[in-house]
């Protein structure tokens, strides 16, 4: 099997043992969680759910990229809620990422804590075609 680290400057660089997302076979995408850190700054982005939920998921977009791939590849998706009242602001955004008809498999958890205490980690699994 071969395996490949993907890395952009486009997203938050990694600030631990982990890599943005591994490449694996050539085709699978394995994307560590994105939190709200603006790539540009290393900062969190101030905001509600919802301009959490929108640099998240451009920062996975960001990271598809690099590796050749899109939004359109993901496969599954896990998502991580500080608070699940959030839910419906969250998706709000998300499906602007994910339409309904096409949008990838997903899991959705509320957690005791987040890195940074932010409210919102989305990790993702595409393949590439």
């Amino acid at each position: 099997m071969s395996r490949e680290v993907v890395f952009t400057a486009n997203a938050p660089a990694p600030v631990g043992p982990y890599s943005q997302a591994i490449e694996a076979t050539g085709r699978m995408l394995f994307l560590s969680g994105q939190i709200p850190l603006d790539p540009a700054t290393g900062q969190l982005v101030n905001g509600d759910i919802t301009t959490q939920t929108t640099r998240v998921l451009d920062n996975l977009k960001a990271v598809l990229s690099a590796a050749g791939a899109s939004l359109a590849d993901v496969v599954k998706t896990t998502v991580f809620l500080a608070d699940m009242e959030q839910f419906n602001a969250m998706n709000g955004v998300y499906k602007q990422y994910f339409p309904e008809e096409t949008a990838p498999a997903r899991s959705c958890v509320q957690v005791a804590r987040l890195p940074k205490d932010v409210a919102v980690e989305i990790e993702c699994i595409a393949m590439r075609s």
